[in-house]
């Protein structure tokens, strides 16, 4: 078996222990690396976005915090008496969640996560829908999502509409018509020797993204947008 790659669960470990200054190198398909300060996963809700603030500010009931990192979302919501449970795929990023203090920390990979409870708020902060990869699986993931969701409950999530990346200084857009969705893209994560595997990820459009939400038995409301696309949805069962 090929051991997991964990560049990020590392850095969040390295932090913990003590490496204030570590860094996550972002390498895809569309920019330039980028560089991640890991002290920002760390952050206090007064160090959140404006989107992240609301997002937990809407948050109900029984909560899960889907990629949750390294648990910041999910422990804010508990510091204020939610019962949250923080599910990530990094064994490591699981660790320091519960050595932060969190009491509910589940580690595994969404795609086979079959809860024996149901839950009234999803959480997908930090373009979380781009769990689903390509825009080919968005019905598939929104059809995961609503199988472990309440009737009555909600997906709070997050995206952004990228098309601004391929504007030219003109203000035309140039896309490669013969190679899918302009919000698929590559990523590899970094850290120090430790390289993880490429996957794919998702941005989608608010109006593609309430189009498979409807195909798929949500009602999708707008919560937030921000001046660079970002954005923040609300999807509820019809």
């Amino acid at each position: 078996m090929i051991p997991f790659s964990d560049p990020v669960g590392e850095a969040l470990e390295a932090f913990l222990n003590g490496k204030t200054e570590a860094t996550i190198t972002v390498i895809s398909n569309i920019a330039e690396d980028d560089v991640i300060p890991v002290a920002y996963l760390f952050r206090e809700f007064e160090e959140m976005p404006e989107l992240e603030q609301i997002a937990l500010q809407e948050c109900t009931g029984k909560v899960l915090d889907l990629g949750a990192g390294a648990g910041s979302h999910a422990l804010w919501l508990q510091q204020n008496s939610f019962d949250v449970t923080a599910l990530d795929i990094s064994p490591k990023a699981a660790e320091v969640m519960q050595k932060r203090g969190l009491k509910n920390v589940i580690q595994a990979d969404f795609w086979k996560f079959q809860p024996a409870e149901k839950y009234d708020t999803i959480l997908l902060l930090m373009n979380g829908v781009g769990l689903a990869g390509k825009l080919v699986n968005l019905s598939v993931f929104f059809a995961h999502l609503k199988s472990i969701l309440n009737p009555n409950g909600q997906i709070l999530l997050e995206s952004s509409d990228i098309l601004y990346m391929f504007e030219e200084e003109d203000g035309s857009v140039v896309l490669d018509l013969n190679g899918g969705y302009y919000g698929e893209v590559e990523y590899q994560m970094a850290f120090q020797n430790s390289k993880g595997e490429t996957f794919p990820w998702l941005f989608v459009d608010f109006q593609l993204l309430t189009d498979y939400a409807a195909e798929a038995g949500f009602k999708t409301e707008g919560l937030f947008e921000g001046e660079n696309g970002e954005y923040l949805a609300k999807l509820t069962l019809v």
